[in-house]
């Protein structure tokens, strides 16, 4: 038995699994265009890249080819998917759905730990988007991101979003020059706020905001 005033420890986070974690860090090669649309993907390269073991890159590749991030080309083998500007509006008008289901779940399902934690992620990412630093704004969006599909507990609609989410990463880095991420660092704090609040009505508008925000700057491109 606990003694008087003492609190249970927190349970310590699950350990995440290898290919997991390579899986990210080809996604932040990938949507950082360090292995850049039409390269071949070698397996032995990805893994001195990453410093993870080939089965768990060759499982993370293989999760990649399943959402279209990568894609398996006859005499070719594996190469990174191209970008299709034309086509973005779309992934971001079906992302938008998804996100604000997400955000809802999150707002009614989240743990303490990790409201608190989504607040940390969206105010990592103010931070960043003061000092112009792309690859810590989208390093702290990738950890909000981590929390937040945790939190909404629907496994379903976080397979959905998943590669939406890296193609927007993509093409974020693709056409920096034309974008502003502090608009999109405020839209991620007032969902997360609202989601550490339990406001479903205020995480879903903060999705929406999001989603418009990344609409706006498609047609930015696209009219550019």
């Amino acid at each position: 038995m606990l003694s008087p005033g003492k609190k249970p420890s927190a349970k310590p986070a699950p350990k995440r699994r290898a290919a997991d974690i390579a899986y990210d860090k080809i996604e932040s090669l990938i949507a950082r265009l360090e292995i850049a649309p039409g390269t071949p993907v070698v397996e032995a390269e990805i893994a001195e890249m990453t410093g993870m073991g080939r089965t768990p890159v060759r499982e993370a590749l293989m999760r990649m080819v399943s959402i279209g991030l990568v894609a398996q080309q006859p005499r070719r083998g594996l190469v990174v998917s191209s970008i299709d500007v034309s086509d973005h509006l779309d992934v971001v008008e079906t992302r938008r759905v998804l996100e604000r289901l997400i955000a809802s779940a999150s707002a009614r399902r989240a743990t303490p730990e990790q409201r608190k934690a989504l607040v940390a992620a969206a105010q990592k990412m103010m931070r960043a988007a003061e000092k112009d630093n792309l690859d810590a704004y989208m390093q702290a969006d990738q950890e909000l991101d981590h929390v937040n599909h945790a939190a909404c507990g629907n496994v379903s609609a976080v397979n959905a979003v998943l590669p939406l989410v890296v193609q927007c990463r993509r093409f974020w880095y693709a056409y920096q020059h034309e974008g502003e991420i502090g608009e999109g660092a405020q839209a991620h704090l007032a969902m997360a706020e609202a989601i550490a609040s339990s406001n479903v009505a205020a995480a879903e508008e903060g999705a929406e905001q999001l989603m418009r925000y990344l609409a706006h700057f498609t047609h930015r491109i696209i009219n550019s």
